[in-house]
């Protein structure tokens, strides 16, 4: 049966959702530089979106401080109306694309070279094969860079290693790593499968330059042991750090996964560090001022998925971190 008349809606300041959620993307990250790289805009048009906003609402939305911007009044009664508002439209725009169903979109991940060169393939086949609408964009960069990428909402996912026992706030431990010493072809040292940390004195090294998780870690047990670390040279590259270690006979320290490859055609040797072992824990978090869509969600039991079974095969295991790692 059909309504005597049409409901009548007034929504003239409502009407451009976009604007809106810039409005929500610098009120959740407090930048407007910060919102303008999350809605892969710039800045300046962002600013303009703001200023015609609050002219439509003839008030301030924001209150600019020196390190960034805060909701006015006005703004903080506004904005979880607003949320609500973008989240029924974006359930709205789910049920037409036929979301609900199957996952679709870009999922954005921030990875570390030495964990990407694992993951990423086999990622790439599973979403080819459950999730075809999916599709990834990886960023690879230090650890620094990925927690800002991840802080900056940049990222959707970010996979990280995490050194010593405490977990982190709203993050994920998905697997321990143990650290090898790795050296060159034919090298004495490391032809053995373990050595134990003190052998690491004096040799000739090609490390991480500070900070770096590993850096620090290594830095604290050498320490309290009272060894001396040397570096011959630091590099943050994972390519140059193996190249060295095969051609220049100098030594480094990596996870058996980073130099899978170089292991099985023998160009470099590794060995497990023991006594005491430096371990890390591979950490997946998500972008705190995003909500996990289906997208997201699929790509990350994906993760989950492919870091168990790789567990399998000895790359890594599952359990906590022992309490010796002296991080």
């Amino acid at each position: 049966m059909q309504a005597a008349k049409p409901t009548e809606f007034d929504i003239g300041i409502a009407s451009d959702l976009h604007r809106w959620r810039a409005f929500v993307a610098i009120a959740e990250l407090g930048s407007i530089t910060r919102a303008a790289l999350f809605l892969d805009s710039n800045q300046s048009l962002l600013s303009r979106q703001l200023n015609a906003l609050e002219r439509d609402c003839g008030a301030r939305l924001f209150t600019r401080t020196g390190r960034g911007v805060q909701l006015s009044e006005l703004g903080a009664h506004v904005f979880p109306r607003v949320k609500a508002l973008l989240a029924d439209a974006a359930l709205l725009d789910a049920d037409i694309r036929g979301e609900a169903l199957a996952p679709t979109g870009r999922v954005t991940l921030g990875l570390l070279p030495s964990i990407s060169q694992t993951i990423t393939a086999p990622l790439f086949a599973a979403l080819r094969e459950c999730f075809a609408s999916v599709s990834l964009k990886i960023l690879e960069g230090s650890g620094g860079q990925v927690e800002e990428w991840l802080a900056d909402a940049r990222i959707d996912i970010a996979i990280l290693y995490r050194y010593g026992m405490s977990a982190h706030e709203m993050e994920q431990s998905l697997a321990v790593v143990d650290s090898y010493l790795i050296g060159p072809r034919r090298d004495a040292l490391t032809r053995n499968k373990t050595v134990a940390f003190d052998r690491l004195d004096g040799l000739p090294l090609v490390l991480p330059s500070a900070p770096n998780g590993l850096r620090r870690a290594l830095d604290s047990i050498a320490r309290q042991r009272d060894i001396a670390l040397s570096p011959a040279i630091e590099a943050d590259s994972l390519p140059l750090q193996k190249s060295l270690t095969a051609r220049d006979g100098l030594y480094t320290v990596l996870p058996i996964h980073a130099v899978w490859h170089e292991l099985e055609d023998g160009s470099l040797q590794a060995a497990r560090i023991t006594d005491p072992p430096v371990q890390r824990t591979i950490s997946m978090a998500m972008a705190r001022s995003k909500n996990p869509g289906r997208a997201v969600a699929a790509v990350a039991s994906q993760i989950e998925a492919i870091v168990r079974e790789m567990a399998e095969t000895g790359i890594w295991h599952r359990e906590r971190p022992q309490a010796s790692t002296g991080a």
